[in-house]
């Protein structure tokens, strides 16, 4: 995904800019942004102070982690679940002959 050139305290400005009365199209020209960009950004940050973004990016970039280290983990259990059932079919263990 391409990186944003605007921080979140960049964007949290933009939107108090908004906020305290500016027109939204004047908004987007000065600073160079589409309507349809800006509109995502109130809805993702509106109503956040810069530290609530920051800390909302940190539990955004922890849940991604997590969510690889799940599916890793649910891929290695069927390769070593998948071997282990190949194994059992074709060596079967051998049997000991009763005298």
């Amino acid at each position: 995904m391409k990186k944003s050139q605007f921080t979140e305290e960049q964007i949290i400005a933009i939107l108090r800019e908004q906020e305290a009365g500016v027109a939204t199209a004047e908004v987007c020209r000065r600073h160079g942004v589409g309507s349809a960009t800006f509109y995502k950004w109130k809805a993702k940050f509106g109503g956040l102070d810069v530290s609530e973004a920051r800390r909302l990016k940190g539990l955004e970039d922890e849940n991604g982690r997590l969510k690889l280290a799940c599916v890793q983990q649910v891929a290695r259990f069927k390769s070593n679940a998948w071997w282990a059932c190949r194994r059992r079919l074709r060596w079967p263990a051998k049997r000991v002959g009763v005298a």
